[in-house]
């Protein structure tokens, strides 16, 4: 394959730990600098291309600014998601003073992994992986990278392949990513890859000690090892009329389908409940043109999770761009003749709607579990190998939504949300599969855009004793700390994406800076990059 070469840069240029953009040709490349050794790889983020030069480099890997993939610096090889491509990895040189990188001609800025071929004369195993989200799409890829050849069966009760659950309440609600868009792989990619996906396909038991499932069209499957990824499932509104048409969850491609096919001939919409998934939907609906008003128990959104201060922002920005509250209320019944027409409140008062979307939040999709003790909230228990920890089960794991696990920094047992930590679960599930030894030992990351204000979370504090807030709230710039016990547990922001991509590698290792140290107020993009470096 003919070769592009350049100069890109002298070796004075870089200091020890520094980065750079260059181009080679039509070609973006990061250069990157450690000790003596140089190295090249794709310069965006394959997940939704963020400049990586603007990312954080710790050790032998770059961390994506905006939502904290990570990337081997030597070979481009993805350790962490989201996303799910590997950057390319280009030849780098030094001749004297000169930094030569060379790229092929035509050159991807992503790469697909190598991936074992199924040949079941070699490994006669079946993996079943009920769930296509972000865990069981993960599982699937991971079990192939690392060599795995028997039968992989990935299960969806839904009638698409694996998409990205994000942006249902965000940018395809808005109508910026296509229904083409949306799926993470292919259909193509997964007959090549030999992982068989089952389409509209529902499971109704799991007899976990015979290692067999069940599902509702009466066809079984004996499994060797088994990964639970099946997620939430919305809570349904519990009120006198809750089934009327125009009533919604939020939960899958189709729902936002539907939400949009009614918001087209909506003037007035209610969104119940205060969730992220409620205020996206508020936020998406408002900038459709549709007018919404948000009732909720809470007095103000995101209050217990991330603070008053945060949750009034959120609150305000809302309010700026035209949405109604109704805090602390509930709704007692809804109104209308076969379509909604109205929701009453728990004060009487009467909100007119044409449409009604329900964020009040997920429970775990377990219910076809036999012979499990599940936790009171229907979430698996697992280890810190996500291996089912119930009595009397062996080679069942599960990952999302729907696990229950040990949180490696508080030693509690905690379940979270996340898109993300759902795709590093199925990665490290995947692994231990294989018979490895592979412990969750990552950083959650969430993020949020709603309107014109974008928030990053990384960590995960169901309680504090205190917060530190570094910048300034007004101007919505800033990072906010949560501490517990004087130790930072997790940290919220807003338009520092740099520092925050550092707060989570640095979470990761254990090595964030004292409280003392951010009491101060000078975590910026210099010194957390400082502190990445040294590690």
């Amino acid at each position: 394959m003919q070769q592009t070469e350049t100069v890109v840069a002298k070796v004075s240029d870089l200091q020890d730990g520094e980065k750079r953009q260059v181009s080679v040709g039509e070609t973006d490349v990061l250069l990157v600098r450690v000790k003596d050794n140089f190295y090249a790889i794709g310069a965006y983020c394959t997940h939704y291309q963020a400049p990586l030069v603007n990312g954080v480099l710790s050790r032998n890997h770059i961390i994506c600014p905006w939502h904290n993939a990570y990337f081997q610096i030597d070979t481009g090889d993805q350790q962490e998601p989201p996303g799910l491509d590997s950057l390319p990895c280009y030849s780098v040189r030094v001749e004297g003073e000169n930094i030569i990188v060379s790229v092929p001609q035509s050159c991807s800025q992503t790469r697909t992994r190598a991936m074992a071929e199924y040949n079941s004369e070699i490994d006669k195993r079946t993996f079943i992986i009920l769930g296509a989200g972000a865990a069981g799409a993960h599982a699937a890829e991971t079990l192939r990278i690392e060599g795995f050849q028997g039968r992989v069966i990935m299960v969806t009760q839904e009638d698409r392949i694996p998409y990205d659950r994000t942006w249902l309440s965000k940018d395809y609600f808005l109508g910026k990513v296509t229904q083409e868009q949306l799926p993470l792989r292919a259909p193509e990619f997964y007959q090549q890859h030999n992982i068989e996906v089952l389409l509209s396909k529902q499971v109704v038991h799991v007899d976990a000690k015979a290692k067999i499932v069940t599902f509702a069209d009466g066809e079984s499957l004996n499994y060797d090892a088994l990964l639970v990824a099946t997620g939430g499932k919305p809570r349904q509104l519990d009120v006198e009329g809750a089934d009327l048409k125009n009533i919604f969850t939020l939960r899958s491609a189709t729902d936002t389908e539907s939400i949009l096919t009614a918001a087209s001939r909506a003037s007035h919409a209610v969104v119940i409940g205060s969730s992220f998934i409620g205020m996206e939907a508020a936020s998406s609906l408002t900038q459709r043109g549709v007018k919404v008003t948000v009732i909720s128990p809470d007095s103000i959104p995101f209050k217990k999770i991330l603070g008053e201060e945060i949750g009034q922002i959120f609150k305000q920005v809302h309010e700026d761009n035209g949405v109604i509250f109704k805090a602390g209320r509930k709704v007692t019944r809804v109104e209308g003749n076969d379509t909604v027409e109205a929701v009453i409140l728990d004060n009487q008062e009467r909100i007119p709607a044409d449409m009604v979307v329900v964020g009040i939040g997920v429970q775990p999709a377990t219910d076809f579990l036999e012979g499990i003790d599940l936790n009171q909230d229907k979430s698996v228990p697992v280890n810190e190998h996500l291996l089912c920890t119930a009595e009397g089960i062996e080679d069942l794991y599960a990952a999302g939504d729907i696990a229950r696990f040990p949180d490696w920094r508080t030693g509690k047992d905690t379940r979270v949300e996340h898109w993300r930590i759902a795709a590093q679960q199925g990665k490290i599930a995947a692994h231990n599969m294989l018979g490895k030894s592979v412990k969750f030992q990552t950083v959650p990351v969430f993020w949020t855009m709603q309107f014109n204000f974008p928030l990053r979370y990384v960590g995960h504090a169901k309680e504090w004793d205190e917060i530190i807030v570094d910048g300034d709230l007004e101007k919505r710039e800033f990072i906010v700390f949560y501490l517990k016990d004087n130790q930072v547990l997790a940290a919220a922001s807003s338009k520092r994406d740099t520092e925050t991509a550092a707060i989570t590698e640095l979470m990761r290792l254990n090595k964030m800076p004292h409280p003392d140290t951010l009491r101060q107020g000078n975590f910026n993009v210099a010194r957390a990059s400082r502190l990445c470096s040294d590690i």
